[in-house]
C-alpha cells in the first residue's frame, strides 16, 4: 500500500511551524534600550513642555515692588450690605531692622521655617524633593516646600492658592528677589510682614502684643512660641488655645535642638515654662486699633484660617461677611452696659444666627470686648450645655425615631444612672410624678430626660445631634441633661437650635460668604451646604414644646426671656459641680458654674452663656442664673423691632388631639375628663389615638327645678317654665348643649308629650281634658337624661248653662239690701292631696326656691273663695319644697303648706304645716 502524500495546505502549515521555531528572539539588551529611549523621550518632552510652560507663566508674573515687599497689603472686610466695616493691614506695625533682631529669634525662625535659608538661591531643592514625594503619595498640595523668600513673594504679590501657575511665578520671582536683595534684607521683609495673630503683623509687634516686651527682652521659650505662630496664627494663639500653643512651641524648641541652635538642656528647660506664664495682662498689653466690631471680626479671622486662608489677609483680599451691623451694634451696646449685669466680673458670650440660613449675624465676645482681648466667649468657649441639651439629644431624637407625642406620659421619680449608684436629681431635689413629655421639657425635669434618652437609644441620639453639627466621640446617659462628654459654644448652639425653627433644615454657622483675591477675579465660596437634619414634624413638635418654656404655665423655666408679640421657643440650662468640687473648693450650696439660654424666632436664633472666667468662681444667685434670659429678651426685642416675624407654622404632618393626661397608652379625653386632666397635644399624623378614655364617668345630670305651669286668662294655652344648672364642657367651661322634654301625666291616666325645647320655658295649646296633671321636665345632654322636675297642675272647665246661672245670680244680688248681706257660703276645707295641694289650686310647689304657683285663686288675700292662703306671695327663699305660708285671708282654711316636693334639688322631707305668717310672704 502506498503512503498518502500531504496536501498542499498541510505542507504550507508545517513549513510555517518550522520557520517560527527557527526565528531568532530579540535580546534583553534591545528591550532595555527601547524602554530607556522611550523614557528619555518622555522626560525630554516633559522637560521641554514644562520649561515652556514655566517660561509662559513666569512671563506673566508681576514686577517686584519694594513697597509691597516691605509693608503688608491691607485686606477689606464687608458686611452683608456690602459696606466696609474693617480694614486690616499695616496699622500700628512696629518695623524692626535686621540688626535689631536677637540671634535666638533668628535661629528659632530658621529652624522652623527654612533651615537652609542662607544656602539656597530662593528655592530649596532638597526640601522640594521631599515635598514632591509627599505630593505623589498624598495628592498635590499635601506638603509645601516654601522658603522664606517664597513666602515673602507669595504674601507680597500672589494669591494663597496651590496652583501650578502660582508656584511657577513664585519660583521665578524668588530667584529675582534673591538677585536684587541680600539675605538679610529678605529676612527683614519676612520678619516684619508675616501675620502673627488676628490683626497683628510682624514679630516686633507680636512681642509687644503678647508679652509687652521689646524683642531683646524675650526669653527662649517666648521666642520659640512667636516663631511657631506663623504657620497657624490664630490656632496657636496662647491667649485662645494654650494647649495647642504649648505643643507648637515645644515643636519649635525640638527643631532648634535638632539643627544645633540650642543645647538639650536649654530645650528641656524652656519646655518646662508655663506657656501662659509671661503673657501680658489686659492692663499692660498694648492696645491695638480694632474694627468697629472686633468680636465678629475675630470669628471671621478664625474662619479664614480654618479654610486655609489665614495668611491671605496679608495679600490684600476682600472678605464678604454675613455681619448684620444693626444686630451687632445692639449686641455690643447691651454687652458694654454694666447695668445689665448683676456683678462686676460675670461674663457672657452671645451668638446671633439667621434661623433660615445659618449666617452669623452678630457676636458678643464678652463685656467690653476689644481688639486686645484674646478669648471670645461666643466662639472660643466650649462648655457643658446643661439642660439646653435636652431638646437636641432627648426629645428631638425620640420624636424623630419613635414618633412620640408631646403628650407621651413620663414619670419623674427617683432613679439611678444605668449600672451606677448615682441618683439622678432635679434642681429642686423633688420629683413630680407622672406628666407629659411637654411638661417634662418645659419644667426641665432631669429624670424624664434620661428616660427619654434610654428609650430612643444612645446610637440614634448621637446620629441626630451629628446632623446638627454637634460632634462627640462618646455619648453617655449624663449627656441627656447636658452634664456628660459633650461641650458646645454659643455659636454652635444657636445654629443647632435654628434647625428646629427652620423646618428641620440645618446649616453650619458661618461668617463669610466669599473672598475675592488680589486680582479681583478669583473668588472662593465659603457658603456651606444645608442639610435636612430631621423631619418637619420633629422640628415643629419640639418648637411647640419649647414655646411653653417661655410661656406662663406653672413651672415653666424660661419666662424671663419672653418677648410679648413674638412667637419664641427656647430652653434654659445650668451645669453643676460635683460633690467633690463642693467639698474641695468649699462652694456654697447654690453654686453652679454655667448658665445658658438658647431661643429662636422664625428670623433669629440666639444662644447666650453666662459665668465667670475661673471655673470655680461660681454663680450663686438667681439674678446671675437668669442673666442669659434677660440678655436674650433685650437683644431679641431690639433686633426684631420693625421686622416682620412670622409665627411658626404647623406642617401637615402634625395633628392635634385632646388627650387624657396620664393615660397609658394615650387616649382621647372624654366629655367627662376633668379639665385638669385634659391636654391638647401634638401627634405625628397617623399616630394620634382613636380610643376615648372611660376613666371618668359622666357626672349626674341635674334635674330641672322651680317647675311652674299656668293657664292664660282665656284658658287657651299652658305656660310652663323652669330652671336648670347646665353641665359645663370640661375643656372650655362653656355650657353643654341641653334640650328639655316636657310632658303632662293625668292622674291615673296616660302621659302626653307637650314638646321639646332648648330654652327654659314652653307654651303649648291647651288640649288637655279637665283633671289633675303632673307636668314633667327632663333635661337631655348628649343622649343622657336627667331625673324629671315636676309640678302639679289642674284643669277645670265650665259650661254655657253655668254661665247663664251665674248671670242670673248677679241680677238677684242687685235686688238685695246691701246693708244686710247674706252670709257667704264657706266651702269646707278638704284634705291636701298627695302633692300637698290644698283645695283646688292651693299648690305650693316647694321647689328649690320655694316658689308657689301663680294660679292660686285669689292668693289667699281676700279669703272669699275659701282658699288656704298658703299660695300667696310665692314663698320665696324656701329650699326644701315648703312654699310660704302666705296670707290666710279672712276665712282661710288651715294651710296645706306642704307644697309639691317633686322636682326639688335635692328634695327634702316635707315639714309639718306652720302657722300662716303676717302676709308678707317671706320666712327666715
Amino acid at each position: 500500500m502506498t503512503e498518502r502524500r500531504p496536501t498542499r495546505g498541510e505542507h504550507q502549515k508545517a513549513l510555517a511551524q518550522k520557520n517560527k521555531k527557527s526565528a531568532p528572539k530579540p535580546s534583553k539588551k534591545k528591550w532595555f534600550k527601547r524602554i530607556t529611549l522611550t523614557l528619555i523621550a518622555i522626560v525630554a518632552a516633559c522637560f521641554i513642555g514644562g520649561a515652556g510652560l514655566f517660561a509662559f507663566y513666569a512671563s506673566s508674573a508681576p514686577e517686584l515692588d519694594e513697597s509691597l515687599l516691605k509693608d503688608p497689603v491691607s485686606s477689606e472686610f464687608y458686611d452683608k450690605n456690602g459696606e466696609i466695616f474693617a480694614t486690616i493691614g499695616a496699622e500700628n506695625r512696629k518695623y524692626v531692622k535686621y540688626e535689631d533682631i536677637p540671634q535666638d529669634m533668628i535661629n528659632a525662625i530658621l529652624a522652623t521655617e527654612d533651615v537652609r535659608f542662607f544656602e539656597h538661591g530662593g528655592m530649596d531643592f532638597y526640601r522640594l524633593g521631599g515635598a514632591v514625594l509627599a505630593n505623589f503619595r498624598d495628592g498635590f498640595g499635601a506638603q509645601g516646600a516654601s522658603t522664606l523668600t517664597q513666602q515673602v513673594v507669595k504674601n507680597s504679590f500672589l494669591q494663597n492658592e496651590k496652583k501650578l501657575k502660582r508656584k511657577a511665578q513664585e519660583a521665578w520671582l524668588s530667584f529675582k528677589l534673591e538677585r536684587k536683595y541680600t539675605k538679610e534684607e529678605i529676612f527683614e521683609m519676612y520678619f516684619n510682614k508675616m501675620l502673627m495673630s488676628g490683626r497683628v503683623y510682624g514679630f516686633g509687634t507680636a512681642a509687644q502684643y503678647f508679652y509687652g516686651k521689646e524683642l531683646k527682652d524675650l526669653t527662649l521659650d517666648e521666642e520659640a512660641l512667636l516663631a511657631g505662630l506663623v504657620q497657624r496664627p490664630n490656632a496657636y494663639n496662647p491667649l485662645k488655645n494654650p494647649e495647642l500653643a504649648k505643643k507648637r512651641r515645644n515643636t519649635v524648641l525640638g527643631l532648634m535642638y535638632q539643627h544645633g541652635k540650642i543645647t538639650k538642656a536649654q530645650m528641656e528647660e524652656a519646655k518646662k515654662v508655663d506657656v501662659q506664664a509671661g503673657l501680658a495682662d489686659d492692663a499692660t498689653r498694648q492696645k491695638f486699633s480694632g474694627s468697629k466690631y472686633d468680636a465678629f471680626l475675630d470669628v471671621v479671622i478664625n474662619e479664614l484660617e480654618k479654610n486655609g486662608d489665614g495668611s491671605a489677609m496679608a495679600e490684600g483680599i476682600k472678605v464678604y461677611t454675613t455681619l448684620d451691623p444693626n444686630a451687632q451694634q445692639t449686641v455690643e451696646n447691651i454687652m458694654n452696659d454694666d447695668s445689665n449685669f448683676p456683678t462686676e466680673k460675670i461674663q457672657s458670650g452671645v451668638a446671633v444666627v439667621d434661623t433660615k440660613t445659618g449666617q452669623i449675624q452678630a457676636i458678643g465676645g464678652g463685656r467690653h470686648y476689644g481688639a486686645e482681648r484674646g478669648f471670645n466667649y461666643a466662639f472660643d468657649l466650649k462648655h457643658q450645655p446643661g439642660s439646653t441639651m435636652k431638646p437636641l439629644i432627648d426629645y428631638g431624637p425620640v420624636i424623630e425615631n419613635l414618633k412620640w407625642s408631646t403628650g407621651q406620659t413620663l414619670v419623674d421619680e427617683p432613679m439611678n444612672y444605668t449600672g451606677s449608684k448615682q441618683t439622678i436629681t432635679n434642681w429642686d431635689n423633688k420629683y413630680m410624678g407622672a406628666m407629659t413629655a411637654r411638661k417634662a421639657l418645659y419644667a426641665s425635669r432631669n429624670v424624664p430626660a434620661v428616660k427619654v434618652l434610654q428609650e430612643v437609644g444612645i446610637d440614634k441620639a448621637k446620629e441626630f445631634i451629628g446632623r446638627l453639627g454637634i460632634k462627640s466621640e462618646n455619648v453617655y446617659e449624663s449627656d441627656a441633661i447636658g452634664g456628660g462628654d459633650i461641650s458646645m459654644s454659643p455659636t454652635q448652639m444657636a445654629a443647632s437650635y435654628a434647625a428646629f425653627g427652620n423646618n428641620g433644615v440645618y446649616t453650619d454657622p458661618y461668617a463669610i460668604t466669599k473672598i475675592v483675591y488680589r486680582d479681583g477675579k478669583t473668588t472662593k465660596d465659603y457658603t456651606p451646604e444645608s442639610n435636612v437634619a430631621m423631619s418637619d414634624y420633629t422640628a415643629y413638635m419640639v418648637t411647640d414644646m419649647l414655646r411653653d418654656v417661655v410661656g406662663n404655665k406653672p413651672d415653666a423655666s424660661g419666662t424671663a426671656a419672653n418677648v410679648p408679640g413674638l412667637d419664641i421657643a427656647g430652653k434654659t440650662g445650668t451645669t453643676n459641680y460635683s460633690r467633690a468640687d463642693f467639698s474641695k473648693h468649699n462652694l456654697p450650696d447654690t453654686s453652679v458654674p454655667d448658665s445658658w439660654f438658647a431661643g429662636y424666632t422664625s428670623n433669629y436664633s440666639i444662644a447666650i452663656w453666662s459665668g465667670y472666667e475661673e471655673h470655680f468662681d461660681p454663680i450663686t444667685t438667681w439674678d446671675e442664673r437668669r442673666l442669659p434670659q434677660h440678655l436674650f429678651k433685650q437683644i431679641m426685642e431690639d433686633i426684631s423691632a420693625n421686622v416682620e416675624t412670622p409665627s411658626f407654622k404647623k406642617p401637615n404632618s402634625v395633628v392635634e388631639a385632646t388627650i387624657e393626661v396620664g393615660s397609658k397608652p394615650l387616649k382621647l379625653a372624654s366629655n367627662f375628663t376633668p379639665s385638669e386632666k385634659r391636654g391638647t397635644e401634638l401627634f405625628v399624623r397617623g399616630t394620634e389615638p382613636k380610643e376615648v378614655s372611660n376613666e371618668y364617668a359622666m357626672p349626674e345630670l341635674s334635674s330641672p327645678y322651680n317647675v311652674s305651669a299656668s293657664l292664660d286668662l282665656e284658658g287657651q294655652s299652658i305656660n310652663i317654665s323652669w330652671e336648670h344648672d347646665a353641665m359645663l364642657n370640661p375643656e372650655t367651661d362653656e355650657p353643654l348643649p341641653t334640650t328639655f322634654e316636657v310632658s303632662a301625666t293625668r292622674e291615673g291616666g296616660e302621659t302626653i308629650s307637650l314638646g321639646t325645647t332648648d330654652s327654659k320655658d314652653l307654651t303649648v295649646s291647651n288640649k288637655l281634658e279637665d283633671g289633675n296633671y303632673t307636668i314633667s321636665v327632663v333635661a337631655v345632654v348628649d343622649g343622657t337624661r336627667s331625673k324629671p322636675g315636676t309640678t302639679s297642675f289642674q284643669i277645670s272647665g265650665t259650661t254655657d248653662e253655668d254661665d247663664k246661672d251665674k248671670d242670673k245670680d248677679k241680677d238677684k244680688d242687685k235686688d238685695k239690701d246691701p246693708e244686710s248681706p247674706d252670709k257667704p257660703d264657706v266651702e269646707e276645707p278638704t284634705a291636701p292631696d298627695e302633692n300637698g295641694n290644698n283645695g283646688d289650686n292651693g299648690n305650693n310647689n316647694g321647689n328649690h326656691n320655694g316658689n308657689g304657683n301663680d294660679n292660686s285663686g285669689n292668693n289667699g288675700n281676700s279669703g272669699n273663695n275659701g282658699n288656704s292662703g298658703n299660695n300667696g306671695n310665692n314663698g320665696n327663699g324656701n329650699a326644701g319644697g315648703n312654699g310660704n305660708n302666705g296670707n290666710t285671708g279672712n276665712n282661710g282654711t288651715p294651710p296645706g303648706n306642704n307644697g309639691n316636693n317633686n322636682g326639688s334639688k335635692p328634695p327634702t322631707t316635707p315639714t309639718e304645716p306652720t302657722t300662716p305668717d303676717d302676709g308678707t310672704g317671706s320666712t327666715e
